[in-house]
């Protein structure tokens, strides 16, 4: 069965780009999730518009260029060979601007947007900053790269984050949600899945992802198998768990956006597995993480 909720890759192309998720398309209000490619010396050029951007290298580098009334900024991004292989530099892009991109030996870059009311400073965020979280313990073992995470990069309404689970665990896990307002306990948040996976052998990897409804909003329910470029819109539910098949590492990026004044992830684990938390302690994590470490400063 197809679900309006997973965009096998290609899907969701539009234009110059091999995912283009908008509020409009989406059906909902604020979170946005490009991808765009380009060749070697390729460039491309938008508006941001009402929205905030953080343009993220998933393999290559670039030089993000930004003009707008407050002047001109541009920013060198190292970038990195794929997901799969280090911690990569970034750049802010605020609201009202002109953007462009210019990769002289091309590459892949996820846009991750958000629509907003404040205009904050055009800025490059450092690989060396980006925290590298293990979370989780067992088979529920997985890396967080909390590169735009609330509370580490400023940012109006976007929270991103990378997300790498070693073959064969579980991720997001338990089951978790944050599509009601419950002040300090849960956040009203959108959010965009998008993955790839890491080959074995010359095979493609593969992975499964589950939301099933709580009972808030559309009553999302998705039992989806996903491959790389795939894209999983989550406008509520409980989502999880995201599952990497043996023998191939599975990455995904999380883009969440909302309408709460507080730019926050405040979640809440389904009730029926919550005690899965209470069992980390006594387990190791994966030896296989982390994948790798944000370079030194």
């Amino acid at each position: 069965m197809t679900s309006p909720y997973h965009l096998p890759a290609g899907r969701a192309a539009h234009g110059p780009y091999a995912v283009a998720v908008t509020p409009e398309s989406a059906g909902w209000g604020h979170a946005h999730l490009r991808v765009l490619e380009l060749p070697p010396g390729g460039s491309h050029g938008f508006d941001t518009g009402d929205s905030e951007w953080i343009v993220l290298p998933l393999s290559g580098g670039c030089t993000v260029s930004v003009a707008d009334d407050f002047g001109h900024d541009a920013f060198r991004l190292t970038g990195r060979d794929s997901v799969f292989d280090g911690v990569s530099d970034f750049a802010y892009v605020p609201r009202d601007a002109r953007t462009t991109l210019s990769a002289p030996g091309g590459g892949r870059f996820a846009l991750t947007g958000a629509r907003c009311t404040r205009r904050l400073p055009a800025r490059h965020g450092p690989a060396s900053g980006v925290p590298v979280e293990l979370r989780g313990a067992g088979a529920c073992s997985r890396q967080v790269n909390n590169f735009a995470a609330a509370g580490v990069f400023a940012c109006d309404k976007l929270i991103a984050v990378e997300v790498l689970t070693p073959g064969g665990n579980w991720s997001s896990f338990p089951p978790h949600k944050h599509d009601e307002h419950r002040p300090g306990e849960e956040s009203v948040l959108e959010e965009v899945y998008y993955f790839e996976f890491a080959a074995h052998q010359g095979a493609p990897g593969l992975g499964y992802q589950r939301v099933t409804p709580s009972g808030r909003g559309r009553g999302t329910d998705v039992l989806a198998e996903v491959r790389g470029g795939d894209v999983v819109l989550i406008p509520d539910g409980w989502h999880g768990p995201s599952v990497a098949v043996p023998g191939h590492h599975m990455y995904y990026l999380n883009v969440m956006a909302g309408p709460d004044p507080e730019r926050a992830w405040l979640i809440r684990d389904h009730p029926d597995h919550a005690w899965v938390r209470d069992t980390w302690p006594a387990q190791p994590v994966d030896p296989r993480l982390p994948l790798y470490t944000a370079p030194a400063r």
